[in-house]
């Protein structure tokens, strides 16, 4: 993101020519995305029909299925009308369950070209290339489910040109904000001018609000590891069977390679049934067969590899103890949140009721609890996308049920999170909950600058901490030391100024610790 006032070379006598316009660079980006994400589909399709895959699909066929496959990786539901045939009756349902692997694929794309309109843009002009592309996305998924629609298989227009905006659309912004770290040099909004001035009461509630977010999301994040964990160790567990799987349905190398290629597809969805199942929610294979740590209720299921995995319906009375798993993920956040520094809840606790033996656990339990409802929220949206149906028989329900993640999980991590805080500050070798050192018990942190002073120890190690940061952060934007087009000198942040280079950013807007400006302090040279 470029800033207004800074300054850029003269195009050179032999490199002249007419800027594309910021609209036509957000087409040119998100309809690369569109077409490369396709294509990469149609590739895996082709490579299976060569290989005799698909023996009455045919060329044609191959690109309607690729196209059929790029809007379900794009969210979009698929409709199925399916003609009775080899003794099956005549199926009608929805198709809607979304290999969460594939999608990764176009959010991925659009993060990069997020990443390059960014640097393409002045301040507050993002907007104007990021519509435009999405324009362009959504006419091409109606479009897609035009051509790509069969009697057997199809997609509404007017879903096709809504739902893949999803992933293109955030994983563009992602991308842009990451690649300008600003967002008012995104949609020209400066929030760090407007939360200036703005009370401290009210810059400590946004301070601990934003650091009880990120909390739940390190939980999230923990919670989706510590599935993939535990979904890899059950394919290592069951190994013969699911080889035994591929040995009973006999569909040689070609077969087996589109079989590998579906369940790659679905490893994330996968993942997320294996957190809600070691969550003590669950996840259901078609109706009637549900499966829980604390109880199976056993019934057929598709005869896929991957399902052979499956725990068994009899399970040891061991086999709770997986419950750790989400509430490590837990501790893990709370930790993350001590080491962030931000509970000024607690400040504000222990500013109003001297007595730490109440105002600490207290706080720390509603702490807790705001990080177990910020985890399970975001658990029960990965649960709502990686369940779906079929359409196909009992095939219609798969998958984890949201509300039930969200209550095992929640309270889950709401546990881990108050253990975690708990345990902390022994980790960190400092005193778990010390008292206030300086100011009277109980005093307005308004009413004297003495009042601040029992949190010195804390605001300077998170001041050393956020310096560490800012270098490593200025060390890897400089590129490797000695190479090309290195510099030795931390470059200012993209979409500033020299000027706003030292304003905060959208992360520290709400930091109350950060030091004065040059011309703010008494006595200090103006800039």
């Amino acid at each position: 993101m470029n800033s207004q006032g800074s300054s850029s070379p003269a195009p050179s006598a032999d490199r002249r020519g007419v800027p594309m316009p910021l609209w036509l660079q957000g087409v040119v980006e998100l309809g690369s995305v569109a077409v490369v994400s396709y294509l990469l589909i149609l590739l895996t399709v082709l490579m299976v029909w060569l290989a005799d895959g698909f023996d009455s699909l045919g060329l044609t066929g191959g690109f309607v299925l690729s196209g059929q496959v790029w809007l379900l990786a794009h969210l979009t539901p698929l409709q199925v009308a399916l003609d009775p045939g080899a003794g099956l009756p005549a199926t009608t349902g929805t198709v809607n369950l979304v290999p969460l692997g594939l999608t990764l694929v176009p959010f991925v794309l659009a993060w990069h070209a997020g990443r390059r309109l960014a640097r393409a843009c002045w301040e507050g002009q993002f907007w104007q290339p990021y519509l435009s592309g999405l324009a362009v996305y959504s006419a091409a998924g109606a479009v897609a489910a035009l051509l790509f629609g069969t009697g057997e298989i199809a997609a509404g227009p007017a879903a096709a040109a809504v739902f893949p905006l999803v992933p293109v659309a955030l994983g563009a912004f992602v991308g842009a904000y990451r690649a300008s770290r600003s967002l008012p040099g995104l949609i020209g909004v400066n929030a760090a001018a407007w939360v200036e001035r703005t009370s401290q009461y009210s810059r400590w509630a946004g301070s601990y609000v934003w650091a009880v977010l990120r909390a739940g999301f390190v939980a999230a994040v923990a919670g989706v590891g510590a599935g993939a964990a535990l979904l890899a160790a059950a394919l290592l567990w069951n190994w013969n069977d699911v080889v035994n799987v591929y040995q009973r349905l006999g569909t040689g190398v070609p077969g087996d390679t589109a079989l590998t290629g579906l369940q790659l597809g679905y490893l994330p969805n996968l993942a997320v049934y294996a957190l809600a199942w070691a969550t003590g929610a669950g996840f259901e294979v078609g109706e009637g067969t549900h499966t829980s740590p604390l109880g199976t209720q056993a019934g057929p299921v598709p005869l896929l590899p991957a399902l052979a995995a499956l725990p068994p319906g009899e399970l040891p009375s061991w086999s709770a103890v997986v419950v750790v798993l989400p509430v490590l993920a837990g501790v893990l956040a709370g930790w993350w949140f001590l080491r962030e520094g931000e509970n000024h809840l607690d400040d504000w606790m222990a500013i109003r009721l001297p007595a730490r033996w109440i105002t600490f656990p207290l706080s720390t339990l509603l702490t807790g609890l705001f990080i177990g409802a910020v985890a399970g929220v975001l658990a029960m949206l990965l649960s709502w996308l990686a369940q779906g149906s079929l359409g196909l028989g009992r095939l219609t329900v798969i998958g984890p049920h949201g509300p039930d993640v969200l209550l095992w999980f929640g309270a889950e991590v709401a546990v881990g999170a108050a253990v975690g805080y708990v345990v902390g500050p022994w980790l960190e070798r400092e005193p778990p909950f010390a008292p206030l050192r300086g100011g009277a018990a109980g005093e307005d942190p308004g009413d004297g600058p003495g009042a601040d002073l029992g949190r010195t120890g804390r605001r300077e190690a998170r001041r050393r901490r956020r310096a560490e940061a800012a270098a490593r952060r200025a060390m890897r934007s400089a590129g490797p030391a000695g190479g090309a087009g290195s510099s030795a000198v931390p470059r200012p942040a993209q979409g500033r100024g020299v000027a706003d280079a030292e304003a905060p950013g959208p992360a520290g807007a709400f930091d109350v610790d950060a030091p004065a400006a040059p011309s703010e302090v008494p006595g200090s040279p103006e800039r």
